[in-house]
């Protein structure tokens, strides 16, 4: 397999170390508008031969199509700010080539009712291609980082018996999207439904709300479900700077005059703020990425959360990577190992809900980052709407799908 990653940021660069380790691929092209940037992420891999850079322009289709054939590449993995979606996914499209992303392609919301009424949902455009692609037969998969992507896997699992500043802004402070089977897709005010959830691997808990993104969209055109949210543990400080930028208007992507220049704000906020790729020397602790499914097993209810963590400094010492960018960059990797082996195949615009979940467990496990599953039935687990603390040091009962 030829793998080209377009962005040589935290995650397109987290992918090269990680890929590193494993045989899969045939060449691995790391490119970026600053060709600088990928020749100084792949200097920095214990075996950079394996790796080239290259420059290419991901707001232009024609310069991607070119790059996409001159390396001959089976599969473009677009590392980039979703906002570049448009141009990467039709240059693979025009170039006959497999495509997977970490984020799709941004909403609009209804210009009337935003907070109750659906506009243009996530990933629409992408996925009202479907049919464009099966009649190509090449594959998009598309949400494949880890939220979305492994939290959809575990949808998957379940019902088979990063990231920068600039999308966290989009994804927090629009109206957040939900389903329900009875009353299908709509929209709700921003920060809703808070309930304090305890996470596992020690953690704890922390107040979760809800946010909009992909997996509300995905998870329903293949799972059969009954209603499918996705909240946040942003903390109270980062709503409060959030609900912040909105009032001052910050987070407005419409372009002002200041001086002789136009920008738009969020831009500018996103400038100043910490590069969030070089602050993973500053953290501590752990991230974690789950799927929270309540239903009827064996004709009895049941409660399970799966979820996924990773410890920050485990990942800036072994991959050099802070932990929420190297949990988004592993997802693809493994998708695109899936990928090569067949495990993993099809044609049209798909989610990660759309294939077996076990095999991606089980390569997740071989890169030596399992995953977890706690049952939350009476007894065992603290409730997650609760509020207090009592319950947090009950034994639970864990099971770790190994490795094959």
């Amino acid at each position: 397999m030829n793998i080209l990653v377009v962005g040589a940021g935290g995650v397109g660069a987290s992918m090269a170390s990680i890929a590193e380790t494993r045989g899969f691929f045939d060449s691995f092209v790391l490119a970026d508008i600053s060709k600088e940037s990928a020749e100084a992420a792949i200097a920095a891999l214990d075996d950079p031969g394996k790796f080239r850079a290259e420059r290419v322009d991901a707001s232009n289709v024609a310069d991607l199509v070119a790059l996409i054939e001159r390396t001959k590449s089976d599969v473009i993995v677009n590392a980039c700010d979703p906002r570049l979606n448009p141009q990467i996914f039709e240059a693979a499209y025009q170039a006959r080539c497999n495509y997977i992303d970490m984020a799709m392609n941004l909403s609009t919301p209804h210009p009337l009712d935003p907070y109750n009424k659906v506009g243009r949902m996530l990933g629409e455009d992408q996925l009202s291609d479907d049919e464009k692609w099966r009649e190509r037969g090449i594959l998009a998969l598309i949400g494949m980082g880890v939220e979305p992507g492994l939290s959809d896997v575990f949808a998957r699992y379940a019902a088979d018996p990063t990231f920068s500043i600039w999308t966290t802004i989009e994804e927090c402070l629009n109206p957040p999207v939900v389903w329900e089977k009875k009353r299908g897709f709509y929209t709700t005010d921003c920060f809703s439904e808070p309930e304090i959830f305890h996470f596992p691997a020690g953690i704890g808990p922390v107040e979760c709300v809800n946010v909009e993104h992909e997996e509300v969209i995905l998870i329903p055109r293949e799972v059969k479900c009954e209603r499918v949210t996705f909240k946040y543990g942003l903390g109270a400080e980062f709503i409060d700077w959030l609900k912040t930028f909105a009032y001052l208007g910050l987070d407005s992507t419409d372009k002002i005059k200041v001086g002789g220049v136009h920008v738009a704000p969020r831009d500018v906020l996103a400038a100043v703020l910490p590069n969030p790729a070089k602050l993973g020397h500053l953290m501590h602790g752990r991230t974690c990425a789950g799927t929270w499914v309540k239903g009827i097993a064996d004709g009895k209810p049941r409660e399970v959360y799966l979820y996924h963590v990773a410890d920050n400094e485990v990942t800036m010492r072994e991959y050099d990577s802070q932990a929420v960018l190297w949990q988004t960059a592993i997802c693809p990797v493994v998708a695109l190992e899936l990928m090569a082996d067949g495990s993993w195949k099809g044609t049209g615009v798909k989610g990660p809900e759309a294939f077996d979940a076990l095999p991606f467990l089980n390569i997740l496990g071989a890169h030596g980052s399992h995953h977890g599953m706690v049952d939350m039935g009476p007894g065992l687990w603290p409730s997650p709407r609760s509020t207090g603390q009592p319950g947090w040091d009950r034994p639970v009962r864990r099971a770790v799908i190994p490795a094959v």
